[in-house]
């Protein structure tokens, strides 16, 4: 998924800019996004709701993966060399 956030443009008008793409964000006094592009991007929002949003975004796409369950622990393996180990042992 790309990391879309909402945005407006001084008339209004909501359109979506990829987060990652985001080089620098600066109030000149408008709010001006810098692509890695290099292309620019005037804003209504402030510096702070920018980086607010890119944040909140980044947040929830790191949730699920702290949701997820751990990952099966090798001790199958392990018990196998104790058991061979006991195994051994009784010959």
């Amino acid at each position: 998924m790309d990391a879309i956030i909402r945005v407006h443009r001084l008339d209004g008008k909501e359109f979506v800019v990829n987060a990652d793409l985001i080089e620098t964000v600066e109030s000149t006094p408008d709010t001006v996004l810098s692509l890695v592009s290099g292309r620019k991007l005037v804003v209504a929002e402030s510096v702070d709701e920018v980086i607010e949003r890119v944040v909140a975004f980044n947040r929830s796409r790191a949730l699920p993966a702290r949701l997820e369950p751990p990952a099966p622990s090798p001790a199958g393996r392990a018990g196998a060399v104790v058991t061979r180990e006991r195994d051994a042992g009784r010959s």
